[in-house]
């Protein structure tokens, strides 16, 4: 593990890396198979050299200094000289860091209200899911919430399909069945979407706004917040007890 990122550090340099944020629960890390499962896809799929991952896991277990805390693992490709080939870099480099957990009891039981993004993501299915270290789209959606009056923001891709919301994953329900985007274009494939797809038996659509119309229920999701309910998409007021339906089996799931 690196003490500190330098300026030859290829993550630094060109976002030549992936990211995991994981919410320690309790002393442990939660799912952090499925994180370290991620991670593992994420150095498989760009090429990185493998780091060794038993010690990683005594890394992350030994970085956690809080009961409940939010603790990040960063993997760059290494360092090397100036230019963007990937030839001999020495590495890959990991970094661990720990921050205090914001609180989400209120928004979880509240709900928050959804608008809609005018940027749209790029699609590039080599880094569709993956959670790489360029995350300027996420920065300039962010910078695009704070002129507006909603909590988060439904994202589509360049395409017009429903995609994501800014750091989230989102979750619709229509006729029974819950269902949530593909992720093959474009944005991430979040651990808690991946535990929730299993449990819930979503089903994964390509929808334009269109077919947003008919649903009866929505949620974001990610590893931090949980599941925050959608009370509100643009103008149309959602259910919430199909999400508080799932909030509570969730709740019994996971313990």
């Amino acid at each position: 593990m690196q003490p500190g990122i330098t300026t030859g550090d290829r993550s630094f340099q060109f976002g030549d890396g992936i990211f995991t944020t994981i919410r320690v629960r309790a002393g442990v890390a939660e799912y952090w198979p499925q994180h370290l499962a991620r991670l593992q896809q994420g150095v498989a799929r760009l090429g990185f050299a493998e780091p060794d991952w038993q010690q990683l896991t005594h890394q992350v277990q030994q970085a956690i200094s809080a009961p409940e805390q939010v603790l990040k693992v960063v993997i760059s490709r290494g360092h090397a000289g100036r230019g963007y080939s990937p030839l001999g870099v020495t590495g890959p480099d990991i970094y661990i860091s720990t921050a205090g957990l914001p609180d989400f009891r209120l928004l979880q039981q509240q709900g928050i209200r959804l608008g809609l993004a005018r940027l749209q993501l790029g699609c590039q299915p080599l880094l569709a899911g993956l959670k790489h270290n360029n995350r300027l789209e996420q920065v300039l959606l962010k910078q695009e919430l704070a002129t507006t009056d909603w909590d988060d923001l439904l994202v589509l891709d360049q395409r017009g399909f429903v995609t994501e919301a800014i750091a989230a994953n989102v979750f619709f329900y229509r006729a029974g069945r819950w269902l949530t985007p593909v992720l093959d274009q474009a944005g991430v494939a979040g651990v808690m979407r991946q535990v929730l797809l299993a449990h819930l038996q979503a089903e994964q659509v390509q929808w334009t706004l269109d077919e947003l119309q008919g649903i009866e229920a929505m949620f974001c999701c990610n590893a931090l917040c949980g599941i925050l309910p959608v009370h509100t998409f643009l103008d149309k007021p959602l259910q919430l007890a199909p999400v508080q339906q799932v909030q509570q089996e969730f709740a019994c799931f996971v313990a």
